[in-house]
């Protein structure tokens, strides 16, 4: 199978040592805004990373959306600058794809389609529906990344504070997930459910710090993935204007997948027509945080599944594989977290487990933990949880034999509060109402089993 090599791995601009770039060295990318690595804007056609023709036929595919198709409009769906867009909208002339209506503005005509343009969009479409952001070239890409996410700054001990807060955590476990957040090494977390896995691998993400350029779109010989998705992507405003607008700056993302994640959803997912794909998840996640939620749930076994991420965590390069069979190298600069209630024994993988960056036990809390957890979630909605009213849950676990989860102070205390409220009564914690509340919660001793 023929595979596809940016060479950007192989990039002596890039190959700076972890050492120097942990020490603040920045790649600047030749923008002028404050950040270092804004994406230069492209004043004309060869400072576009991509074929003119592939930009043509979007340009013309754009076209015939627009009743009133103007120069400034298709610009703005492009993301390109109105000259650059004129001359790709000056070269369908030529081809008498479009005709001239007038002068709209400077660098700004208004155009429409010709029959001979309509005959060629129907053609197009047919081998790729892609409209939207011109895309940038999958080497631009990739050594744009790189050079912003290994230049990042250490997370520090305040921001992982900040962002692990409301978690009741030991400074052990703080520390840990800290290095992990600064390495951008990978981290299994294991243990029973409703402890915090989740809620620890979503913090994470905020504790990184800064924003990252990522592109709209990429292109690799000639076909076009769409990288950025509003679900996953929350964009941070620029008050700069002069940058490539086919890049937009994002705060570091967060993905989570979980039970819906197949094999096949870790490859490009093609659309109806041949040549457009949508990124996959890891590929969203690049520059942040992807979560592999309730691993060994998914639709696929977990052994499977954990092969496929051998190569990607050793030497943070994925491939993906076109609909023609051809392999395409993209980076894979993120941060896996693995969360599950599976050990090291179910997985009987020694292969992966090497690879893995860090791993993470999550108990189930103690008594202490447990009843701070209890008190910070009661301030937090305006209760009063005294000391004798706590033990009093707690001896509950003892007596139908139950482990105590984390979750579990919140979930009994957001139950008592529906109480109040259904009673028209002030919020209030009384031995009746958080008795109403286990009894709602957990269904009392006949459904208790042995955890």
């Amino acid at each position: 199978m023929e595979i596809y090599k940016t060479g950007a791995y192989r990039d002596p601009a890039i190959e700076v040592s972890q050492g120097a770039l942990a020490g603040g060295a920045v790649l600047p990318l030749g923008g002028k805004s404050g950040d270092a690595f804004t994406p230069p804007f492209p004043h004309k056609l060869d400072d576009l990373d991509v074929s003119i023709g592939l930009l043509s036929d979007l340009t013309l595919k754009t076209a015939s959306l627009d009743p009133d198709c103007t120069t400034a409009n298709v610009a703005q769906r492009l993301r390109l600058g109105k000259v650059v867009t004129d001359l790709l909208l000056h070269r369908l002339y030529e081809e008498k794809l479009v005709d001239k209506k007038g002068t709209v503005g400077l660098h700004n005509h208004r155009y429409t389609m010709t029959e001979r343009g309509w005959m060629h969009v129907t053609q197009l479409m047919s081998l790729s529906s892609y409209i939207g952001a011109a895309p940038v070239s999958l080497e631009q890409y990739t050594k744009v990344l790189i050079r912003q996410v290994r230049s990042r700054p250490a997370v520090t001990k305040q921001a992982l504070d900040e962002v692990l807060n409301e978690l009741v955590l030991s400074d052990s476990v703080k520390r840990r997930l800290g290095v992990v957040a600064s390495s951008g090494r990978s981290l299994f977390l294991s243990g029973p459910a409703g402890n915090g896995k989740t809620a620890m691998a979503r913090a994470l993400v905020n504790a990184i710090p800064g924003e990252i350029w990522i592109p709209y779109a990429v292109e690799v010989d000639g076909h076009v993935i769409r990288v950025f998705d509003r679900h996953d992507h929350h964009i941070v405003e620029s008050a700069d204007e002069d940058f490539d607008h086919r890049w937009v700056r994002i705060r570091p993302p967060l993905v989570t997948v979980g039970g819906e994640l197949t094999i096949q959803s870790l490859d490009l997912t093609a659309t109806d027509t041949p040549r457009y794909y949508e990124a996959p998840f890891q590929l969203k996640a690049n520059g942040g945080v992807l979560v592999i939620d309730d691993l060994g749930r998914q639709r696929v076994s977990a052994g499977e599944l954990l092969n496929r991420w051998i190569v990607p965590l050793e030497y943070r390069t994925d491939y993906l594989t076109l609909s023609t069979g051809k392999k395409v190298q993209v980076p894979f600069e993120l941060i896996v977290i693995f969360a599950t209630n599976l050990t090291d024994v179910d997985l009987v993988d020694e292969a992966f487990m090497r690879r893995m960056g860090y791993r993470l036990y999550v108990a189930p809390p103690s008594p202490e933990t447990y009843a701070e957890i209890f008190r910070r979630f009661a301030e937090k909605l305006g209760l009063s949880a005294d000391d004798r009213l706590i033990s009093r849950v707690l001896s509950r676990y003892k007596a139908e034999s139950r482990v105590p989860k984390c979750c579990e102070p919140r979930d009994l205390l957001l139950r008592a509060v529906d109480f109040c409220n259904f009673d028209g009564q002030p919020l209030r914690l009384t031995d009746e109402i958080l008795d109403e509340a286990w009894e709602s919660y957990f269904g009392g001793a006949d459904f208790a089993r042995p955890r």
